[in-house]
């Protein structure tokens, strides 16, 4: 009996394909600078790496004075919230094949709340607005023991969209009013409020609508739509704030 020899095939892998990316980022340190300044990188990137990818690079590899905010880098934190290429977007969840390479990347800070160092901002105020609109579960009755509050499908679908929220400050740091007022309560923390005014099983929705029934309440947005085409979450912030306006205006949810 005669035995064949069966040889491998010759495999050879594909190089996949790097190219380099000029990143124009938007420097300041309060030490030294009176203003921000541009500052441009060269970092060799491939296609499905992401912004912060690039950061991450610049930092470790070419200037570890760069500093941002970021944690758990899958669109979850939202720490990392900045404007690349003038838009409000997560540097974790954009994409280097999603932006035009030929160009340089622009990246700054948020706009609308103090400028710290590089990319970070004082995030206090928004916070602040944010604890204002008192986002947590007030309930007068108690149910009975060993029993929960409960909530049907369709109740708990009616703010099911607010409760995405990840407080990334994206929506409200793309408002023109969040900009030219630092009084405003901003997008993000009328949602909040708007997903427990409509929770059925909160018992303190007309204090938070009595709140928002402000002169820097939900009548300043301007629905503009810059909130909701910047949440990287694809909430509909300018629906959410509507939606509290005619809660307004009935007195009641």
């Amino acid at each position: 009996m005669s035995t064949a020899t069966l040889e491998a095939a010759p495999t050879t892998e594909a190089a996949i394909p790097s190219f380099t990316v000029t990143f124009l980022i938007r420097r300041f340190d309060p030490d030294v600078d009176t203003e921000p300044r541009w500052q441009d990188f060269d970092v060799e990137m491939y296609a499905t790496d992401r912004v912060l990818d690039a950061l991450h690079k610049i930092k470790w590899e070419q200037d570890g004075s760069l500093t941002f905010r970021r944690s758990c880098a899958h669109g979850i934190c939202g720490s990392d919230a900045m404007r690349i290429n003038g838009r409000n977007r997560l540097a974790c969840k954009t994409l280097i094949k999603d932006l035009d390479i030929s160009k340089p990347i622009y990246v700054e800070a948020i706009k609308g709340l103090p400028l710290e160092k590089d990319l970070i901002v004082d995030m206090e105020p928004f916070f602040a607005s944010f604890r204002e609109v008192q986002p947590f579960l007030v309930a007068n009755s108690t149910p009975e023991p060993g029993k929960e509050r409960v909530q049907s499908v369709a109740e708990r679908a009616r703010f099911d969209d607010t409760t995405k929220c990840i407080l990334c400050a994206a929506c409200t740091s793309s408002c023109p009013v969040f900009w030219t007022d630092g009084q405003y309560f901003g997008p993000a923390a009328i949602v909040n409020a708007h997903r427990f005014i409509f929770d059925s099983r909160d018992d303190n929705a007309q204090t938070r609508l009595d709140i928002l029934n402000d002169t820097e309440g939900v009548w300043r947005c301007r629905t503009t739509f810059n909130c909701t085409d910047a949440c990287p979450r694809g909430i509909e912030v300018t629906k959410a704030i509507a939606e509290v306006k005619q809660a307004v205006m009935r007195g009641k949810p």
